[in-house]
Order: structure tokens, then C-alpha cells, then sequence
């Protein structure tokens, strides 16, 4: 189904409630190995990326809170993003969005943005069809996080339960 026809076709409205979000600042982080800010692609030397985190608490309905660290990369030439000057641990203005959509970001590479269900491994699912999940560093504060809804629960939950099993038949063994 391409996306046209997903955003027509009515399962696919299905809009999960968005939870209220308070967000820190924007972070510039280094790679570990080198230290650098700027990492170059191995594939070109003339592009990379800058990675950029933030965390971020989300309430939701139930009033039960979460907060999570989430990261985006900024890509350009190596020109462009070393001009901006940017150190390891610096603040810097805007925000990181979450963008999920029933169509691949990447099709030569879908499976890398596959939206996971937790720890399970389980791809989350709308009607059978897997969500893409990515995110994204923007100057926009008035942008907000697209979410598509999974219904793939039943999987879900057997691999969790799966999982507090194996839990639990571990702890037996001590």
C-alpha cells in the first residue's frame, strides 16, 4: 500500500492520543572513539553527520510518566557542518521530533528504521504493515512528533510475556 492510499484508507486515520512532552535542551554529543563532533561518512569523505540528543519526559493520559533519550543526526558536507562551530556537550537551539509513517524513510535499507516494541524485537505493525520510525533535529519549536498507531498488541504482549517467563524461570535456577 503506498502512502497516498494508507493516509485514505481508514485504518490508517487511527490517531493514538499524544502525550504531554517536556523537553531539556538540545545537546551536541562526539563519538566516543575519536572525541570528534563532525563524523565523516566512510562511504564519502566530503558528507557526514552531527548527532544531537535530548531527553525528553512524556506524560500520558493516565498520568503515568516516561522519560527517554532520544538522538537525531544531522547530516550536510563536512564543510557546512564544521562551520558551525559546534563542541561536545554544547546546547544548542531547537528540538528532536519523532516522525513515523507506514512508508520506508530508506527503501535500499526499510529494516533499519523499523519502529521496535520495546525490547522484544517485535516490529510494531499497523493492519500487518510495519511503522518506520525516525527522528529528526529541527529549528521549527512548533513542530511536533507524527505517530501512527500500532494494533499488532497480541504480538506484543505474547513476547513480553515470553520474556517475563524466561524471567522468572531464571530466577528458579539461582
Amino acid at each position: 500500500m503506498h502512502l497516498k492510499q494508507a493516509l485514505t484508507h481508514k485504518s490508517t486515520i487511527v490517531k493514538p492520543k499524544k502525550p504531554k512532552i517536556m523537553n531539556s535542551k538540545v545537546k551536541v554529543t562526539a563519538e566516543e572513539v575519536t572525541g570528534n563532533v563532525v563524523v565523516v561518512s566512510k562511504n564519502n569523505p566530503e558528507w557526514g553527520h552531527i548527532r544531537v540528543e535530548q531527553s525528553r519526559t512524556m506524560i500520558d493520559d493516565n498520568g503515568f510518566a516516561r522519560k527517554r533519550n532520544i538522538s537525531a543526526l544531522i547530516h550536510g558536507t563536512v564543510e557546512d557542518l564544521k562551520s558551525f562551530k559546534w563542541v561536545n556537550g554544547q546546547e544548542v537551539p531547537g528540538k528532536i521530533i519523532a516522525k513515523e509513517s507506514l512508508e520506508p524513510f530508506n527503501y535500499n535499507q526499510a529494516e533499519r528504521d523499523y519502529k521496535i516494541a520495546g525490547k522484544t524485537g517485535i516490529v510494531c505493525c499497523q493492519d500487518g504493515q510495519p511503522i518506520y520510525r525516525k527522528t529528526f533535529y529541527t529549528l521549527n519549536s512548533s513542530a511536533e512528533d507524527v505517530l501512527v498507531a500500532h494494533n499488532n498488541i497480541e504480538d506484543i504482549r505474547a513476547a513480553y510475556s515470553t520474556s517475563n517467563e524466561e524471567v522468572s524461570s531464571d530466577m528458579t535456577d539461582l
